[in-house]
Order: C-alpha cells, then sequence, then structure tokens
C-alpha cells in the first residue's frame, strides 16, 4: 500500500501545498501567492490570519487533486523560507505580521553588527545578515517596544506553520542555525549571541530544538477543521527551504553543489568542515547533521520578475489576452539568440546586493541602438553571473571542484535558460523529476520520520531522479567568460560609491 505526504511549503514568492508519494511521485500541488505587505519602504511583512485561511483552502485543494483524503495522509512537514522572524505574545498567540526575508528595515543596525561579528564568529560561524531575526528583534526593541515586550516566543517561517498545524512551539534546529541563534558546535541556542545582539531577555522566548525528521506534534482538532487533513495525523520538524531542495535533488555531500534559483540566489553545499570568518560564507547544521555552506543574495529570478513589470507590460497584456505566458515568449527569444546577442550587462540588485551593502539594480552598456530585447537578455545573464559570484566564493572555501551542480527554483521552468547557467557557470547542470523540490523534500523527511526509510540519505536516493543533463557549450563560455571579467570590474569598482550615492538619494527624498 502506497504512502502519501504532504508538505506545505511557504516561499517568499508563492505558497504551496504538495503532495508526494514513498517513490517521489508528485500528485498534487496547489499554490497561491504569498501575499507580501508594504506598509513602509524596505518593510516586507505577511498577514498571518490571511495565511492560515489560504493554506486551509489550499491544503483541501491538494488533497482532492490528488484524490486522496485527510486519513490517507502517512505525514505533514512544513518547509519554509529562512530567515525573517514570525512572534507569538506571551500566550503563545499570533498578534503581529510575520516578517520576511526580503525585509530590510533593519539594514544599518546589520551593518554594524557585522563590523563586530568577529566576537562571535567562533559560536555562530555566521555573518550578520540584514534579515536574521536577531536582527530585526533588536529593532523592534528599539523601534517599537510595545511588540518587543509581547514577544513570547521566537520562531521562523515554517516553524509558524508548525505551530498553526499542531499547537507545539517548536524550532527545527536547521533554520535556528542560520540565523544566528545556535552555537555551531555545540548545537544548542548560546546566551552570548543574544547578548551580543543587545535582546538578552529573548534566550528565555526560545522555543526547544528538534530536528527536521523529528516529531514536533500532531494534527490538531482546529487545523482538520481547517484543512480537511485528520487530527492525530504525525507533524514532523521539517526544513528550511534550501535544505529541503538540497536533500530534493540529491545533494548530500561536497560532491555537487545546490543552486536555488528563486526569489533569492542561494549556493550551498553540505560538508563535514565550516567556511571560515575570511570567506563570508554563511555556515549552518544540515539535516543530515553535516555542516552546510552557503553563499546567498537576493539576486536572482525575483529581479526578472520586477524587470518585466517595467519594460514588457504590453507584452505581457498581449500574452495574456492569447492565452498565453510572456515567460513562452521569452522562452523562444532566448533560444533563438546566444551570448553574442548582448553586449549590456545587468546588476540583479533590485532587491539587494552580493557585493556592498548599498549597491543597486543597474545596467551598464546602454547606447542609442540598444534594443529592450538586449536588455531583457542581459538581465538573464546578470543574474547567471550573480550566481556564478557566488559559486566561486564556495570554490575558493573547499579544495574540491563539484562534478554537477543541481538546480532548483522559478528558472528551472526555463531550459534555454539552465543552459545560459551552465554556459555561465561553466559546469554540467542537471534538474530532477520533481517540480515541487520544497514539497518533495518535506515528503523525505516525512519519509523517514514515519519509518519508512532508515536515513536522509537513502530516502533521497529513492525518492529522487535526474530528469535532464545540460552540458556548458564552449564557443558559449568563451564569451561568458569575458562578459563575467567585465561584470566584476563594474562591480568592484562601483563598491565604494554606492554609500554616497544612497545619502544623495536621502537628501533628495528628505527634500520632496
Amino acid at each position: 500500500m502506497h504512502k502519501y505526504f504532504l508538505t506545505i511549503d511557504n516561499g517568499g514568492t508563492n505558497t504551496k501545498v504538495v503532495i508526494c508519494d514513498e517513490l517521489g511521485h508528485q500528485l498534487a500541488a496547489v499554490a497561491f501567492p504569498t501575499k507580501g505587505l508594504q506598509p513602509k519602504p524596505g518593510y516586507h511583512e505577511l498577514s498571518l490570519t490571511d495565511l492560515w485561511d489560504k493554506l486551509g483552502e489550499s491544503t483541501q485543494k491538494a488533497l482532492a487533486e490528488a484524490g486522496l483524503t485527510g486519513a490517507q495522509i502517512s505525514g505533514v512537514a512544513t518547509v519554509g523560507h529562512g530567515k525573517g522572524l514570525y512572534v507569538l505574545d506571551l500566550n503563545h498567540q499570533p498578534f503581529m505580521n510575520g516578517i520576511l526575508s526580503a525585509d530590510s528595515r533593519a539594514e544599518e543596525l546589520a551593518e554594524e553588527f557585522e563590523s563586530r561579528v568577529h566576537e562571535i564568529y567562533s559560536i555562530s560561524h555566521q555573518h550578520v545578515m540584514t534579515s536574521q531575526a536577531p536582527v530585526i528583534l533588536r529593532w523592534l526593541k528599539d523601534n517599537q517596544p510595545n511588540n518587543y515586550q509581547q514577544i513570547g516566543a521566537i520562531l521562523s517561517n515554517k516553524d509558524y506553520i508548525g505551530y498553526l498545524l499542531t499547537g507545539e512551539v517548536k524550532q527545527e534546529i536547521g533554520d535556528a542555525s542560520g540565523n544566528n541563534f545556535v552555537n555551531l558546535d555545540l548545537g544548542h541556542y548560546d546566551r552570548k549571541l543574544f547578548e551580543f545582539f543587545g535582546i538578552p531577555e529573548m534566550y528565555d522566548q526560545m522555543p526547544p530544538l528538534i530536528k527536521a525528521t523529528d516529531q514536533r506534534g500532531v494534527i490538531s482538532d482546529q487545523a482538520a477543521a481547517k484543512t480537511g487533513l485528520v487530527a492525530g495525523t504525525p507533524v514532523f520538524g521539517g526544513m528550511f527551504d534550501i535544505d529541503a531542495c538540497a536533500i530534493a535533488t540529491g545533494v548530500l555531500d561536497d560532491d555537487k553543489f545546490s543552486i536555488i534559483a528563486g526569489t533569492w540566489n542561494m549556493n550551498i553545499f553540505p560538508c563535514d568542515t565550516m567556511a571560515p570568518e575570511s570567506s563570508n560564507l554563511m555556515n549552518s547544521i544540515f539535516p543530515t547533521g553535516k555542516n552546510l555552506v552557503e553563499a546567498s543574495s537576493p539576486t536572482s529570478a525575483g529581479n526578472l520578475a520586477i524587470i518585466l513589470r517595467m519594460l514588457m507590460t504590453a507584452e505581457t497584456r498581449d500574452a495574456e489576452a492569447n492565452g498565453e505566458s510572456i515567460y513562452d515568449t521569452l522562452e523562444q527569444f532566448l533560444e533563438s539568440t546566444d551570448a553574442h546577442y548582448c553586449q549590456v550587462l545587468f546588476y540583479p540588485f533590485l532587491y539587494g546586493s552580493n557585493s556592498a551593502p548599498d549597491a543597486e539594480g543597474s545596467f551598464i552598456g546602454l547606447r542609442s541602438t540598444t534594443t529592450k530585447s538586449e536588455m531583457i537578455r542581459a538581465v538573464y545573464e546578470g543574474i547567471a553571473f550573480a550566481h556564478r559570484y557566488h559559486i566561486e566564493q564556495l570554490m575558493r572555501a573547499t579544495d574540491k571542484k563539484p562534478t554537477v551542480l543541481r538546480m532548483s527554483g522559478g528558472a528551472t521552468n526555463s531550459k534555454a535558460w539552465i543552459q545560459i547557467f551552465s554556459d555561465i557557470l561553466k559546469f554540467p547542470i542537471e534538474i530532477v523529476e520533481a517540480t515541487e523540490l520544497g514539497g518533495l523534500g518535506g515528503s523525505i523527511a516525512s519519509a523517514v520520520g514515519t519509518g519508512v526509510y532508515s536515513s536522509l540519505e537513502e530516502a533521497s536516493a529513492k525518492m529522487s531522479k535526474v530528469r535532464q543533463r545540460f552540458e556548458p557549450q564552449f564557443d558559449q563560455v568563451k564569451i561568458y567568460d569575458e562578459k563575467y571579467a567585465q561584470y566584476v570590474i563594474f562591480m568592484d569598482a562601483l563598491k565604494d560609491s554606492w554609500k554616497s550615492f544612497k545619502k544623495m538619494q536621502e537628501r533628495i527624498a528628505e527634500n520632496d
């Protein structure tokens, strides 16, 4: 008899409810936009009431799409975006919006903490990022003390959803370890980290830590009524989305790297050692017990969606009127052009950068003869260049190169774009059969948690299968190497200029 596993995968752009069986076959996937709120510039929040309503509806739809009843689901797991902040009050009830990983309100605080990161790096083995929970908590303490004083529990995104499903307040260690909360050598919270961020009182508000395959609780009566699942169904710890994608694509050691081209530019590999402070890389605890080395920034496919809204409004409208997608049109365009087509460089820094904290999105090389089509191709290439920058960071942190890259994220919907990635990164790229990799990763955790498989390694080997492989094309590699060299030259040259540019923008805005 088949076993069926349901995963709720809450990403920064879309939230999905995915059902897979014990062989990794995907039976259903129902998605809805993660409807972010922007009450002020730089703020990216999420209505938690609206999220719970949508999750209930989508779970019922996923069960119907799979032709299953709630009683046939053997286990449930949650997967979610990392960083950001989700809190409960002193009575463990929701009281304020969730804060997404794209939030930048605490940017200045993060810069100040990062300037002193040597004080804690030997404990957390993490650099400081603007959207990490301790940074946002300190911002709340300084700017919204009434909200800060009400906090009774601190959760990550997927652990908040786990709370909605079970009523249990627990935090999976992978997320916590990637958020500057955990002593990576000892595997538990460390008071020194809370003291460093100036939030010592929050140490006592941290939930118990669990592993990805640990049972966090069972579906509550309230959640059963909301979702169509059956009360008592086990719910497992689940994973930070980059961990889920790595495991779902069979990346369990440093022989392969995982690249995720979605809202964020994520590039990771599990290994037995940690990256040093000088590498500027992040370390966290991987669900298998290995260390995960990460190079990331918000410089990936999310930039394409913004540029299309800026430049391709009419084309998008015309495609929709014909029952088509603008992405189908762009796929044909990419297939009919190559690295020779445009001489423009695009820097995908619309949400932030992987070079300087204040860097912003830019085109370099625009001329009177430049076409909109050249600019669009430059965006596709620029996003791949931003990934290459991180891949090279990762390779400097290890003694061996990967044999292959396993790719996931929204960019994998375009075969032509995957080929561009392969040509720019200069590695073979493989994609797996499953289309919803966060959902598959969660199902793998449930399959181990319920005892179908004895380990994540065994479950990944059984449930993840390669669908297609893309090889670098030498003639394209040669051109992209030259473009990338110039991309880095300009990026480095501008590094010290962005701060003064931002101050100029702020002065002008103040005088409006």
